[in-house]
């Protein structure tokens, strides 16, 4: 049993090396202050931590994010990507202002402790854009309109934040906390949330472990992660694989299942629909023709402008949206939203001040329009959103004539 005021400890060897897991409290001064305590002993050669090297980057640089291309992102289709890291940011700082405590503070203690110790520091946790991708893969594609729509609540939300959530961040992190209500309902996020990251740390720990020295390594986990990732260090322990297959098991939990053909092939399935039915209009009447094309134009453009309204787009903007969207809804090769977030970055270039408060600002739901490098990002998903739904909306509608 742990001594009072001391994390939940797994002391256990794997080959020659001795390791020592700590379960932390990521929001939690004394768990900060006791990973200092453990590193200044001097009892360990190396420190393992529970963070990604874009985690990590992020801690140690954090105005990064002022250099970011944002032209880039968008171009690598990685807009969604950088959306939800900002907001899952925002329920971040929105936890630090209302606790008064920084999630993540032991991590931090762990990497100023590490370095000021000069000692080797692993980072094991899988990153933070392939566990979300993993997740969103996982869901089943009818409640991913669910899990986003819950992600957007929770890290948007002004409300102060309730002890559950302070509670599960001392268990997890921030993206388990974000998660935790749909993930203990659901077995598509606990395995890419929790379990394949259990099993990913154990790997990466034992992967970083060097042949032909001894080494006193200092885990630093979540404790929610203490359980399962002692149990899987054990198991490669009694059981030890070769290198080359704890670096192929642990490629696996970085890989992400391609798209199915069926998915791959939907939106020229779609386009190939809404082209026959222009067709058979015109065949029947061309009166009827003109009017499925009208309906066509008519709600594709209204929906993906109104995306680009609602997210307070510059009015170039929300004309490209209009003109652009009855044109792309067509041709899978590019979205609304490339389009309208190029004339938004045209029209009201980001300035550097923009990139230095944005992690601030999105703390904040005003800050996501008031600043303008969220606000690209939000014409960017909000106009495709727009699009995605209009199109689905005018291929029924035009079934509907059509057959109706």
């Amino acid at each position: 049993m742990p001594n009072q005021g001391q994390g939940p400890r797994e002391t256990l060897d794997v080959g020659h090396h001795h390791l020592t897991l700590v379960g932390t409290a990521h929001v939690s001064r004394e768990s900060a202050e006791e990973v200092r305590d453990l590193i200044r002993s001097g009892e360990f050669d190396a420190v393992a931590i529970e963070l990604c090297a874009s985690r990590h980057q992020s801690l140690v640089d954090p105005d990064a994010i002022a250099r970011l291309d944002l032209f880039q992102v968008l171009r690598q289709g990685k807009a969604g990507m950088v959306a939800a890291s900002l907001a899952l940011g925002a329920f971040q700082q929105r936890v630090a202002e209302q606790s008064g405590i920084e999630p993540g503070a032991d991590m931090k203690a762990a990497v100023e402790e590490t370095q000021r110790a000069d000692l080797p520091l692993y980072l094991i946790d899988r990153e933070i854009g392939v566990t979300l991708k993993r997740v969103y893969r996982n869901v089943p594609w009818y409640r991913r309109m669910t899990l986003i729509s819950g992600l957007i609540g929770s890290v948007l939300s002004r409300d102060k934040v309730s002890s559950q959530e302070i509670e599960r961040l001392k268990e997890g992190d921030v993206l388990e906390a974000t998660f935790a209500e749909f993930a203990q309902q659901s077995s598509h996020l606990y395995t890419p949330l929790v379990e394949e990251r259990d099993r990913y740390m154990a790997l990466k720990v034992v992967e970083a472990l060097p042949e032909g020295e001894t080494r006193r390594v200092l885990v630093v986990i979540g404790a929610g992660h203490l359980k399962g990732m002692s149990a899987h260090l054990r198991t490669l322990d009694a059981e030890p694989p070769k290198a080359p297959a704890v670096t192929e098991e642990r490629q696996t939990l970085e890989a992400l299942a391609p798209s199915g053909r069926i998915w791959k092939l939907l939106p020229w399935l779609v386009v190939a629909l809404v082209v026959a039915g222009f067709a058979l209009g015109f065949s029947r009447d061309t009166g009827l023709g003109w009017s499925l094309v009208g309906e066509w134009v008519l709600i594709n453009s209204t929906l993906s402008a109104l995306g680009a309204l609602i997210a307070l787009g510059h009015p170039l903007t929300i004309l490209a949206a209009l003109v652009a969207a009855p044109l792309t809804s067509l041709n899978p090769t590019i979205g609304v939203g490339f389009v309208t977030a190029g004339v938004e970055l045209y029209m009201r270039k980001p300035t550097v001040g923009d990139f230095s408060t944005l992690r601030r600002d999105v703390s904040h739901w005003r800050g996501w329009w008031r600043n303008r490098v969220a606000r690209t990002l939000l014409v960017f998903l909000l106009s495709t959103l727009g699009s995605a739904a209009a199109t689905w909306i005018a291929g029924l509608r035009i079934a509907g004539q059509l057959f109706g």
